[in-house]
């Protein structure tokens, strides 16, 4: 997920594979190979460690960028997110929380025993499971009302599809377009340079449903448009 030198999707694989064989594509650049610290992934911290680097086509459609780590001065910004969250949620409705250190920080004022890089549910403010898989994301929200709280991964632009796979197509068309929220600061977007957000959950009927212009919380009453794409 944190390496620059992947295709978006298994569609743009395909295409750019298809132009450099055929030679309509020869520019290269190299690209960063990442991946999760194990050790700090222990101790609570998403950060990514440098492998090393591969050559890849010079294609910034097809190809996605490093995924940009959060900074310090972001914290005000996802606190401001946090409470805007909060405020919002509605009573008796089921929340679906994805990972990230966004995410965290809703998380945060729910309760201290969250999941970073893991998927948590809120009923009423309270968690009532943490770390769920598909299975029990399933079970849970089953005839009822229930929502989809998603972050924006700075620098890629996924909502979903990379690091959230437990709220699969079956969820979120189970939950509907409708209720999914999407929260991201300022300064995500500003990493992304103008690309769209991106969805790639390896279902073509999820992703066409997802695509279109989308809300995003960006502060308490502050929110923002921009277009997912496939």
């Amino acid at each position: 997920m944190h390496s620059a030198v992947y295709a978006i999707n298994a569609r743009a694989a395909g295409k750019l594979a298809a132009m450099y064989l055929q030679g309509t594509v020869t520019s290269v650049r190299e690209g960063e190979v990442m991946d999760i610290d194990e050790d700090a992934f222990r101790q609570g911290r998403a950060s990514a460690q440098l492998y090393g680097y591969l050559r890849v086509p010079a294609e910034e459609a097809f190809v996605q960028s490093a995924k940009a780590g959060r900074r310090e001065s972001d914290n005000a910004a996802v606190e401001s997110i946090a409470y805007a969250i909060l405020d919002e949620m509605e009573p008796n409705c089921l929340y679906i929380l994805g990972p990230g250190t966004t995410m965290r920080g809703i998380k945060a004022k729910i309760s201290s025993e969250n999941t970073l890089l893991g998927v948590d549910v809120a009923l009423n403010k309270q968690f009532i499971a943490r770390d769920a898989n598909e299975a029990e994301l399933l079970g849970l929200i089953k005839g009822k009302k229930a929502k989809i709280i998603v972050t924006v991964i700075g620098g890629q632009g996924y909502i979903f599809g990379r690091g959230n796979q437990q709220i699969s197509p079956r969820v979120i068309r189970e939950v509907g377009r409708q209720n999914i929220i999407v929260v991201a600061t300022k300064e995500k977007i500003s990493s992304l340079r103008g690309k769209p957000l991106l969805v790639d959950t390896g279902d073509s009927v999820t992703d066409n449903m997802l695509v279109g212009y989308t809300k995003i919380v960006t502060g308490y009453s502050e929110q923002t448009v921009l277009k997912v794409m496939i």
